[in-house]
């Protein structure tokens, strides 16, 4: 007999309480993380978190297939528009965040014109060039850009102190959840974009470009609009990171660091949402307390490189698959006894 349409589903359930149960692990285990660093640590717990909204808004502008190596640039579009705004024209620094945000989406709008006539390998160079003119800019224009040596002692995160409650951003941990703070409301967003209509279209024009066209869907548009958003996160970012370390330069923004991206999204999979987290964590770690213990952070890119051949070879799908391998070899080895007692009987 069928089952009443507005019965439970046991088994459904049983996945809603697990799930929320590690949302609440992760919480937790997120609030006591800075406390059990050095403060060294603390300022690389930091970063970590700033990185975790670059590379969840790189992702989104993956899903329509194109694949920029200019994000980081835009990054540094925000970090330097928020940086100005609060220090020559006296801006409060959460609405100059905001503002940056805003304007390295204003500045990906005007791009998508020009990039966005290519495809593919020319849109990766494209993205390459864009983002290298506009690097040269802040190197050749010291008013107001500083030139090659960039911005710096920029206006810090405002403390509060309301006589019961003082918080001191100066320090790690204080910036350490105001950024958390801000990164799960954008990955929040992010992660609702992905699952609305609008995210099933990049998804669709990412796989079938062609056929969308077919049925109405201006490619271009949606195209355009994923690398907006993208960037105005990325902006966020950028205003995150150079409020907290108090100086921004080109060399910062530039392509070595995309490497970087590239490679924590690759490794890490971008095929659902949490696989760049993965990735941008992972290597994070190995880098920071693996490489750094043993004295191996000048290598960084010979250890990058080879961690990304291996992970194309042996982990096509990146980190996020490993999950669901274990899940079906787990399952392989529970069929099997029960499958060779079946034929015995």
């Amino acid at each position: 007999m069928p089952e009443p349409a507005g019965a439970a589903n046991p088994e459904n359930s049983v996945w809603r309480i697990a799930g929320r149960l590690k949302l609440v692990f992760l919480f937790a285990a997120l609030a006591v993380l800075p406390y059990l660093l050095s403060y060294s640590q603390q300022e690389i717990a930091v970063l970590l978190v700033v990185n975790v909204l670059l590379v969840c808004s790189y992702r989104l502008m993956t899903l329509t297939g194109e694949w920029s190596l200019g994000h980081v640039v835009i990054m540094g579009v925000g970090a330097y528009a928020s940086a100005l705004l609060s220090k020559r024209l006296g801006m409060p620094v959460p609405v100059s965040m905001l503002a940056g945000g805003i304007v390295a989406a204003g500045t990906s709008a005007i791009l998508s014109f020009p990039l966005f006539r290519m495809k593919g390998f020319y849109f990766l160079i494209g993205s390459f060039a864009a983002g290298e003119i506009i690097r040269l800019i802040w190197k050749r224009f010291t008013d107001p850009f500083g030139g090659p040596k960039g911005l710096k002692r920029i206006d810090a995160f405002p403390d509060i102190d309301t006589g019961f409650l003082s918080i001191d951003f100066y320090e790690p941990v204080n910036y350490y959840f105001l950024a958390l703070v801000v990164v799960s409301a954008s990955l929040f967003v992010l992660y609702r974009i992905e699952r609305s209509r609008i995210g099933l279209t990049f998804h669709a024009i990412h796989w079938q470009d062609r056929l969308a066209e077919s049925v109405g869907v201006d490619t271009f548009r949606y195209r355009t609009l994923a690398f907006v958003i993208a960037s105005f996160f990325a902006g966020i970012a950028g205003g995150l990171y150079g409020h907290y370390v108090g100086a921004v330069n080109p060399t910062r923004f530039g392509v070595d660091q995309m490497v970087y991206v590239l490679v924590w999204a690759i490794v890490g999979g971008t095929a659902t949402f949490h696989g760049p987290i993965l990735g941008v964590v992972v290597l994070t770690v190995i880098n920071e307390i693996v490489l750094r213990g043993l004295g191996l952070d000048t290598v960084r890119p010979l250890i990058y490189g080879a961690i990304l051949i291996l992970s194309v070879l042996y982990l096509p799908d990146g980190l996020e698959s490993v999950g669901p391998r274990l899940r079906a070899w787990v399952q392989r080895r529970r069929a099997g006894p029960a499958a060779a007692g079946g034929g015995a009987a």
